[in-house]
C-alpha cells in the first residue's frame, strides 16, 4: 500500500469513528430526556365516576357539588343519573 492509501483510509476511519459515536451520544441524550419526563411532576390524576366507574382525568371530568360535597363523572349523563339517584333517594353518599 502506498502512503497516499494509507492517509485516504485513515481520514475515511475517523469519519467512520466521528459518525458512528455522534450518533451513540445522540441516541443516549434520547434516552435520558425519556426518563426525565417520565419521572416529572404529575399533572393530573385520575377520579373514578360514582356511576359507571370509569376513572377519568380530573381535569376533564364534569363537576357537580351536590350538599357541599363536589362529585366528578365522565359525562354529564353519568351526572344526572347521579343527580336524579340522589333526588329519589333523598340523600347524598
Amino acid at each position: 500500500m502506498g502512503p497516499l492509501r494509507i492517509i485516504i483510509l485513515a481520514v475515511l476511519l475517523y469519519i467512520g469513528y466521528r459518525l458512528i459515536s455522534a450518533n451513540f451520544r445522540k441516541t443516549r441524550k434520547d434516552d435520558d430526556t425519556d426518563s426525565n419526563t417520565s419521572g416529572g411532576a404529575i399533572t393530573d390524576v385520575l377520579i373514578e365516576d360514582p356511576v359507571c366507574h370509569k376513572l377519568v382525568p380530573k381535569q376533564q371530568a364534569v363537576e357537580a357539588e351536590i350538599d357541599d360535597r363536589t362529585y366528578y363523572f365522565c359525562s354529564p349523563e353519568c351526572r344526572d343519573a347521579f343527580e336524579a339517584d340522589q333526588k329519589e333517594n333523598g340523600n347524598a353518599t
